[in-house]
């Protein structure tokens, strides 16, 4: 009873500290194989179905991809490889082992874009998000787009 109870207790705050990441109102995006999700605004629409993308307006506004890598082992990332694919430390928001969150790309003029990327761990890999948006989209909505990144939860049958 003890056991069971404590696995209930395990799923229920998994389950809760996964749907706390979706802002009310906004729209789940899964990637093709079902296993990593994205949220984004209401006003956001999927890019093609099972395509694991959502944009705004267009492509070139802003585009927010979800992928898996089923396999592939998450980690943080070594400082030789920050150094290496050259983000700055204040770009570097979280590098832990349960999420990698980073500014890869700064829009330099009104015609540019800004670019974010994270991945978290998932059961059989790790889910990966990139965003792009030009800057008439506030970058905290391109935040909020990454910081949503989230294994898709299996249900277990009763």
């Amino acid at each position: 009873m003890r056991e069971r109870l404590g696995s209930t207790l395990v799923l229920l705050f998994s389950f809760t500290a996964q749907t706390q990441t979706v802002p009310a109102g906004w729209k789940v995006i899964k990637e093709g194989k079902g296993a990593c999700q994205i949220a984004v605004p209401p006003e956001w629409v999927p890019f093609g179905e099972m395509s694991g993308a959502a944009t705004f307006h267009d492509a070139t506004t802003a585009i927010a991809v979800v992928t898996s890598q089923l396999g592939q082992q998450f980690k943080p990332l070594s400082p030789g490889l920050l150094r290496t694919i050259g983000v700055p430390k204040e770009k570097m928001f979280e590098n832990s082992a349960t999420r990698i969150f980073f500014q890869d790309k700064t829009a330099r003029n009104p015609n540019d874009s800004s670019a974010f990327s994270a991945s978290v761990p998932a059961k059989n890999g790790s889910c990966s998000c990139h965003v792009v948006v030009l800057p008439s989209i506030p970058e905290d909505v391109a935040k909020k787009i990454a910081l949503s990144l989230s294994p898709v939860l299996e249900r277990e049958a009763p």
